[in-house]
This record gives C-alpha cells, structure tokens and sequence, in this order.
C-alpha cells in the first residue's frame, strides 16, 4: 500500500483547487462574451430601428412643412388635410419617442438580467468555492490524523527494532568478553 506523505497530499489538492479556479474562471470568461455579444447585437438593432423611422419622420416633417407652405392660403379642405397631416406627424413623433423609450427600456432590462446572471453565477461559484474548501478540511483533518498515527507507529517499530539490535549486540559483546 502506497504512503502518501503530507506534501504530496498538499500538492494534490492545491492542483484540484487550481483547476477549480481555472474552470470558474473559463466561465466567467464566457458569460462575458455571451453577454457582450447579445448587448452588441441589442444595440445594433436599435440602431437599425432607429435608422429606419428617424429618416421616415424627418421626411413626413419635410413633407408636411412643404405641403402647408403650399397650400397655406387655399381652401379649407387644404387646410382640414394640412392639419391632419400634422397631427399625423405629431402621432409619428410621439411613436419615435415611445419606440426610443421602449428600446432604451430593453436594453436597462437586458443590463438588468446581465447583472442578475453575473449576481447568480457568481453565488452558485461561491457556492462551490465554499464546498470545495469545505472538502478539502474534511477530507484534510483525517489525513493529517492518519499521518500522525503513522508516525507514531513507525516511531514505535523503529525504537523496538533499535532496542533488539541493541540488545543482540550486549549480548555478542558479553560472549567476547567472557572468553
């Protein structure tokens, strides 16, 4: 039966606690990618959102600025459209603000799951740092006491064996001196 002695022991779980830490590590690494690649996408696609409806409503501006310059002084049906007109740019503005709003909402979510993710992972890590060390007293406390009984026990085989060769000896050397 192979002996293990205290520094090997030592050696072997300090190398199972580093990998440990290497493992959280590798994880850590990749939630922050997943989460910066979905805060990337996020953002591209607001920024597509937000391409695609300013230029529909500075354009409706536009044209809603023209046509009641055109048809300012004419009848009042021109007048009645000019007007709905407006309103309708009006809605599409109060539509841009909300879909702002709105995207500016998703993404304090998204930042919001990110950080309760990271609030997760880094508890069950926690978690397993704190099981992990509590593993390594457990299964330390019973080594060392073993070791100890060990130790006592060779001491004892190793004063038995010295005290008989000890012994033998006297006895060779009383021999040689009685002749």
């Amino acid at each position: 039966m192979p002996t293990f002695d205290h520094d090997t022991l030592l050696l072997a779980f300090v190398a199972v606690t580093a990998l440990a830490v290497v493992l959280q590590a590798f994880i850590l690494l990749a939630l922050y990618f997943a989460v910066r690649k979905t805060s990337a996408s996020l953002s591209e696609q607001v920024d597509k959102l937000s391409s695609s409806v300013l230029p529909v409503v500075s354009s409706t501006q536009q044209l809603l600025t023209q046509t009641f310059d055109l048809f300012r002084n004419v009848s009042p049906k021109v007048e009645s459209v000019a007007a709905d007109l407006a309103e309708v740019s009006q809605r599409l503005r109060v539509q841009s603000a909300e879909m702002q709003s709105l995207a500016h909402d998703l993404l304090d979510r998204v930042s919001r799951q990110s950080s309760r993710v990271d609030g997760m992972f880094t508890s069950a890590l926690n978690a397993v740092d704190r099981a992990g060390n509590f593993v390594a007293d457990t299964v330390s406390r019973p080594v060392r006491q073993l070791s100890g009984v060990m130790a006592g026990i060779k001491a004892v085989v190793e004063s038995l064996s010295h005290s008989q060769a000890s012994s033998r000896s006297s006895r060779n050397n009383d021999k040689d001196m009685f002749v």
